[in-house]
């Protein structure tokens, strides 16, 4: 599977790739295809016309070189193009300063400073070619290329960003001093993390990877794919049987729902539900609890301790809306000492973080679980602060895989999914809908119940990230959000979703 779906590479493992290729007998020429690739994508997807005006941005570096190659193609191809470019001429790689010349020789112009505001000219759009993959965090954008960046950024003009966002951290998705906002980004060779999590997904608009035609894994094999359509319909459980029945699909356990709480667990119950499968149980903390779900009947309500007792549950999902007291301990002990595959979310994570005994459990369990965090979540549980999580939200998940030794996913913009073996996956699906309360319930539910029809907790956790977001994307098309976009929303949006890829294949 891993040969046919869509890797991500960090910016070091980029450069490894590019050394290959410029090693090889008559290496192709990156930056004139890279150009190229960007001259073509503004052609057809940023609402150009023949009397369309462009402003191209030209860095002192090879972005800047990129930029010069789609300046001239822009112009071939007659759009007035005015390239601004302030660099030493003499400092340029050798490869950009071609590209410069070349320019040049096409009768091209080059202005030194961005144009007044109060020359009125009106730009169609604007070329960010000014900083790649490069920029440092230690360095952040200064100085006039600051300066490029606001102006950039108040002139309500489309950018179409070369490889990555000005200033935009490649690796992590941070922002070094100031960031472009584009409307469109073309990247190169493979997506870099910084595009698909944290600040990047803000920033880069859509996003269109070009190759180069290279083919980058048969070059350096990747430790991290995308999580993207291609991928979901991998994934996707087969169309049912005419001759099944409940017990087709398993049976799902959620344990939570303490005082004050029992909606979380009626939410992760409702999604399994929804999701597929058979038989959802809840096994709620309250006391007293309620004996039904007026909404769905069809959740069997049950005490914590049967939960336990029951041949017909697959998977347990543990912690929405549990609650912190020696009684929420006491079950999740329980669970973790279960052979049942787990869904660990919210107050089981919290718990396992400030009790070192249940942590040990978590590692040496020969079953498997899933963990669920958001920022908040995942910095207690590696005794740090959130904003060093989201800082370095990649080696964070991979960390705290490796060190609780389950599949891990850290929640937010573009979550990311990590396996104890160092291998990661980056969501492309979702939005600001989601950051409502409910919406993780929901996810650990659909993961719960992928899992109990039949999928490895490894393909569970991807496909369900990826409807998770998508129903939200679903919701958001049809005027549902983001504000006001609720988790029970979600479960409604995601069934029809799972079936229609399930059925239909769109």
């Amino acid at each position: 599977m891993m040969s046919i779906i869509d890797p991500v590479y960090l910016t070091e493992e980029i450069r490894k790739i590019e050394q290959m290729v410029f090693a090889q007998p008559n290496p192709p020429d990156l930056m004139e295809k890279a150009g190229r690739a960007t001259a073509e994508i503004a052609t057809k997807h940023c609402a150009l016309n023949c009397d369309s005006r462009i402003l191209v941005l030209a860095g002192p570096g090879n972005n800047g070189g990129d930029a010069f190659v789609a300046a001239r193609y822009l112009k071939h191809c007659g759009y007035f193009v005015s390239v601004v470019f302030n660099g030493e001429p003499e400092r340029q790689p050798q490869d950009a300063g071609k590209a410069r010349q070349a320019w040049l020789d096409s009768q091209g112009e080059i202005q030194p400073e961005m144009p007044e505001t109060a020359d009125n000219q009106k730009w169609d759009l604007i070329i960010d070619g000014i900083f790649g993959v490069g920029l440092r965090q230690d360095r952040p954008v200064a100085g006039q290329y600051l300066n490029w960046i606001q102006a950039v950024n108040a002139m309500q003009v489309p950018v179409l960003a070369i490889d990555i966002p000005s200033g935009l951290g490649s690796d992590d998705g941070g922002v070094y001093g100031a960031v472009i906002t584009a409307a469109v980004t073309v990247t190169f060779i493979a997506p870099k993390p910084g595009i698909l999590t944290r600040d990047g997904p803000q920033c880069c608009g859509r996003l269109f990877v070009c190759d180069l035609e290279l083919d980058p894994a048969a070059l350096l094999p990747a430790n991290a794919w995308m999580i993207n359509r291609k991928l979901a319909d991998i994934l996707l459980p087969p169309p049912r049987k005419a001759n099944s029945h409940k017990g087709s699909f398993g049976g799902v356990g959620i344990l939570g729902g303490n005082k004050g709480m029992i909606g979380a667990a009626i939410l992760a119950g409702r999604a399994a539900l929804h999701a597929g499968a058979g038989r959802v149980y809840l096994g709620m903390l309250a006391a007293p609890s309620p004996d039904i779900d007026m909404v769905h009947p069809e959740l069997m309500m049950r005490a914590p301790s049967e939960l336990f007792d029951l041949d017909t549950i697959d998977c347990l999902v543990v912690g929405p809306g549990m609650g912190m007291n020696e009684i929420a301990y006491g079950w999740l002990e329980h669970a973790l000492d279960s052979d049942y595959p787990l869904v660990l979310d919210a107050d089981a994570l919290n718990h396992i973080a400030f009790h070192s005994e249940l942590a040990r459990k978590l590692g040496q369990r020969e079953s498997p679980a899933v963990l669920t965090p958001h920022p908040a979540e995942a910095a207690r549980l590696l005794d740090t602060d959130a904003s060093v999580i989201q800082d370095d939200r990649l080696h964070a998940v991979m960390r705290l895989s490796e060190q609780l030794d389950c599949q891990v996913l850290l929640k937010g913009a573009g979550s990311i999914c990590a396996r104890p073996d160092g291998t990661c996956f980056f969501n492309t699906s979702g939005n600001p809908g989601l950051s409502s309360a409910g919406t993780g319930d929901v996810l650990s539910g659909i993961i719960g119940a992928l899992i109990v029809q039949g999928q490895s907790p490894e393909d569970a956790l991807l496909l369900a990230v990826y409807l998770h977001g998508a129903a939200a994307d679903e919701l958001l098309k049809q005027n549902n959000g983001p504000v006001g976009m609720t988790a029970s929303e979600v479960i409604t949006a995601a069934r029809y979703l799972l079936n229609d890829w399930i059925y239909r294949k769109n």
